[in-house]
């Protein structure tokens, strides 16, 4: 059984069409989109859980489905619903979304025997203002892990799966340095992580890139600062949690990066398709 391209598309579709778009302020939309993802994961299987906590007098919601609850060992998979501005957020983040929701489907569908947890996540209050505060939605799922002294594996962050070129030189880089080192044609997702935690990396690495239908790269930061961090990833390692993100390089590839032309044209659902089949084999074998 493989993720459903259809299914993929229909999710980024509801996401992306919402009006007024889904972030801090537009609470009414925020909460349909939660009630969305709360209805899938339920469709799937799952029986949801909504984690509430306030913000500057607004009550958000973390949506949260369990496979195998009873096992005490749990991985977290994650990706933020919220949007940064005025702006349909197809890449960022309704494809995360859309390849968290299969990735419950597939789990929930095929009943792998597992001996841990996986908890799918998903996040508001990623985007500013309220990122890289203790206001983020996972900042406050990661503090109540640590409150609670959960038994945490590890956390996978889904963070724009969506945008692909087949171009030439069609991949940008930060700096000459990676440039050498990674190819320069989009078509690839990448394993983003810290050094301190690059055992758990390359695991994830590996699952992925066994039999994988897309290039699959791993890159570790010497620190949780800069391009390492820049999504819900970060702030699992505050608590001392392995944790990575699987991305399409963000801003540096996607030119649409929190602008209205963030839409669901610009997306290879595809090469998506692939992203979450090759990351449901690493949630699945990740013990």
């Amino acid at each position: 059984m493989k993720a459903n391209t259809r299914r993929l598309y229909a999710d980024v579709e509801f996401l992306t069409s919402q009006t007024p778009p889904r972030n801090y302020r537009n609470l009414g939309t925020l909460e349909e989109a939660a009630r969305y993802i709360g209805e899938e994961f339920s469709k799937a299987g799952a029986a949801p859980e909504v984690q509430k906590w306030v913000a500057d007098g607004n009550e958000y919601k973390n949506i949260i489905a369990s496979y195998n609850p009873q096992k005490n060992r749990r991985l977290i998979v994650g990706a933020h619903y919220d949007v940064c501005g005025d702006q349909p957020g197809a890449d960022d983040n309704a494809s995360a979304v859309a390849g968290l929701l299969e990735l419950a489907r597939l789990t929930f569908a095929q009943q792998p025997e597992l001996d841990y947890r996986i908890d799918f996540l998903a996040y508001c209050l990623e985007e500013p203002p309220y990122y890289a505060t203790g206001l983020m939605g996972s900042y406050i799922h990661a503090r109540s892990l640590h409150d609670d002294k959960v038994d945490v594996i590890g956390m996978i962050c889904l963070e724009m799966i969506g945008y692909f070129s087949d171009e030439p030189e069609s991949q940008p880089f930060p700096s000459p340095e990676l440039a050498k080192l990674y190819p320069h044609v989009a078509n690839f997702i990448i394993v983003v992580g810290i050094e301190k935690y690059a055992a758990f990396n390359n695991k994830v690495h590996q699952l992925m890139s066994e039999d994988s239908g897309i290039d699959v790269q791993v890159i570790h930061f010497p620190v949780g600062e800069g391009l390492a961090g820049m999504s819900d990833q970060r702030n699992y390692w505050k608590f001392g949690y392995k944790a990575l993100m699987i991305n399409d390089s963000s801003f540096i590839r996607n030119p649409n990066y929190h602008m209205p032309t963030d839409t669901i044209e610009t997306l290879d659902f595809a090469k998506m398709t692939e992203v979450v089949n090759s990351t449901y084999k690493a949630i699945t074998n990740i013990l």
